[in-house]
C-alpha cells in the first residue's frame, strides 16, 4: 500500500477540525484569546505578549500561513465539528529538526476538562508519524500543569527528561519543563494510533 503523502491541511476528529489558520480568522481568535489571558497565562509563553491589536494578530496569522504552505512550520487552529467556533490552538512544529515534531496545544477554559486536548493531539501524532513519517514527536509543559502531563501520558508518550530551571514564568520566577516523547517504533502500540481521523490536503482530498 503507498504511503499517504502531501500536506495536512484540514485534520477531522470526532468532535474537532484542525487547519491551518487564515488571517480572516483573527477577529474572532483575538476575543478568545482576549477572554482567557488570565486561563492561559500561567502556561503559555506567548500569552504574556497578549493583548495585541487586531493588526498585529492579523499579520501574525499570515505569517502562519506562509510558514505553513512553504512546510517551515506548522500551527493550526483547533475548531468545533462546525469549522467555525474556535475551541484553541495546537500545532506540529519543526523545532529540532526535519525527523522530529513538538506538539504544542492550548484549549480555551470554556471547553477545558472534555478530552478535546487529547484528541487533537492524538490527531496530530497520526499526522507526524504517517505523513510526515518523522522519528520523534515530543511534548512540554511545566511540571504544574498536570492537565497537560495527562495528555501526553494518555496517548503513551514518556517522560524522558526534565529542564531544570530553563525558564520563567509570567511572575518572573524560575520553572522547569517536562519533556515527553513518542518514538516512532513505539508509536504502533500507542493510544494515538488508534485515534479516528480524516485528513485532507489544500485541495481537499483526502491523503489519510
Amino acid at each position: 500500500m503507498a504511503r499517504p503523502s502531501g500536506l495536512a491541511y484540514s485534520i477531522h476528529t470526532p468532535r474537532l477540525i484542525l487547519r491551518c489558520w487564515h488571517p480572516t480568522d483573527a477577529n474572532p481568535l483575538q476575543r478568545v484569546i482576549n477572554d482567557n489571558l488570565d486561563y492561559l497565562r500561567p502556561w503559555i509563553d506567548w500569552a504574556r505578549q497578549e493583548p495585541e491589536s487586531l493588526e498585529m494578530k492579523t499579520e501574525r496569522l499570515r505569517r502562519f500561513r506562509d510558514d505553513f504552505l512553504s512546510r517551515r512550520d506548522f500551527v493550526y487552529g483547533i475548531f468545533g465539528a462546525d469549522g467555525v467556533r474556535i475551541i484553541g490552538g495546537t500545532g506540529l512544529h519543526t523545532r529540532e529538526n526535519k525527523d522530529a515534531r513538538e506538539i504544542g496545544y492550548w484549549i480555551a477554559q470554556a471547553y477545558a476538562n472534555k478530552g478535546l486536548a487529547t484528541e487533537s493531539t492524538a490527531a496530530l501524532t497520526r499526522v507526524a508519524f504517517e505523513i510526515n513519517r518523522v522519528k520523534r514527536v515530543e511534548i512540554r509543559c511545566d511540571p504544574r500543569n498536570q492537565a497537560s502531563a495527562r495528555v501526553a501520558a494518555k496517548l503513551g508518550y514518556t517522560h524522558r527528561s526534565t529542564l531544570y530551571g530553563n525558564k520563567t514564568d509570567a511572575e518572573g520566577l524560575v520553572r522547569d519543563t517536562l519533556v515527553w516523547t513518542l518514538d516512532a517504533t513505539e508509536y504502533p502500540a500507542s493510544g494515538a494510533s488508534a485515534a479516528s481521523v480524516a485528513v485532507y490536503n489544500r485541495s481537499k482530498v483526502k491523503i489519510l
